[in-house]
């Protein structure tokens, strides 16, 4: 199992519309990304924008290819776009870059 870390940027301009849109994150994305493995999934929000994700799976490039074979990633994916702070214009999904871990208390 890994654990995977994160780190995305949003638009401080758009906090709050990023907060209501993950308050009803659609049932068939959720669906999506259960069948994909990712597990345990969670975001945390910065007051300056900085978000940091979380998530268990079993291989997180599997995982994240399985959730790009997914139609409604795309569907959801363009809906986010505008809220990331990105120069090269890449959505969020293709932006993940996972964090080292240094330590784990287990």
């Amino acid at each position: 199992m890994q654990r995977v870390c994160f780190v995305l940027q949003v638009k401080p301009e758009r906090l709050e519309e990023y907060k209501e849109r993950h308050r009803t994150v659609w049932p068939e994305m959720r669906e999506a990304l259960s069948r994909a493995g990712w597990r345990n999934y969670s975001l945390f929000l910065r007051d300056d924008g900085m978000l940091v994700g979380y998530l268990e799976t079993d291989d997180f490039a599997g995982a994240r290819g399985r959730m790009s074979r997914e139609p409604i990633n795309a569907v959801w994916q363009e809906s986010m776009k505008g809220f990331f702070v990105d120069a090269e214009g890449r959505r969020a999904d293709e932006q993940m870059r996972p964090l080292e871990e240094v330590f784990h208390l287990a």
